[in-house]
């Protein structure tokens, strides 16, 4: 067990930050956070952070220096490794591999899904939802009885798919996609990830509110189709 202090470098927004901090409150671990303005990136900022992104998960050794991490994935395996109690991740390798995979398809998501909440004309919105549609029915496909990814176990990938789940019940809330339609297991899963306090507690109680502004901001056809 790692006895170091921790700080995760956030942005209100940003699903790789929840992914660290769903891991965190899964583990138990107490951890300070202090947000950035991505728009406005202070130098403190840019001097710790290689790729000028977040997540960053600064360790407060016991000898009182300070490591940064960077990169979601990158700490999710360190606190794996460091923290005790339930184990995020499979004990048997071949399992784990897989995991880690479905944790990289996830990421595919992000991407798409990011094209999807900035489109700005209706061909481009209608092209990123058939490829989400795509994607998930790809997870209808993997997912069992749950009510987790690996059934009875919470894992990484479930602290992966929560934010990306997030965005839909803000999304749902402007305007129907219709990306979930006839997805029984995906929708039982993005259900049961809602109601834990892990994720509830991985965003500000202000994050629906600061993800209409982020639409607002960029003009996106998804609100301008609700008006």
């Amino acid at each position: 067990m790692s006895d170091a202090k921790l700080t995760l470098i956030s942005h209100h927004l940003c699903p790789y930050v929840q992914r660290a901090a769903i891991a965190l409150i899964e583990k138990g671990v107490p951890f300070e956070r202090r947000y950035v303005d991505l728009a406005a990136k202070p130098d403190w900022f840019l001097a710790v952070s290689p790729l000028g992104k977040v997540p960053l998960l600064v360790v407060r050794q016991e000898d009182g220096m300070e490591a940064v991490l960077f990169e979601s994935a990158v700490i999710c395996e360190y606190l794996e490794e460091t923290q005790p109690g339930i184990p995020l991740h499979p004990a048997d390798p071949l399992a784990r591999a897989q995991h880690r995979g479905w944790i990289e398809f996830g990421s595919s998501i992000l991407s798409d899904l990011w094209g999807f909440e900035t489109a700005k004309d209706p061909a481009t919105y209608e092209a990123k939802r058939l490829a989400l549609i795509e994607k998930f029915r790809r997870i209808e496909a993997e997912l069992g009885a749950g009510p987790f990814f690996a059934g009875h176990a919470f894992s990484l990938v479930d602290a992966v798919f929560a934010p990306i789940f997030r965005y839909f019940d803000v999304f749902d809330a402007i305007a129907p996609n219709r990306v979930f339609d006839g997805l029984a297991h995906v929708t039982a899963w993005r259900k049961t990830l809602a109601s834990r306090e892990s994720v509830k507690e991985a965003v500000t109680e202000d994050y629906a509110d600061r993800l209409k502004v982020f639409l607002k901001n960029h003009d996106a056809w998804l609100l301008r189709q609700a008006a």
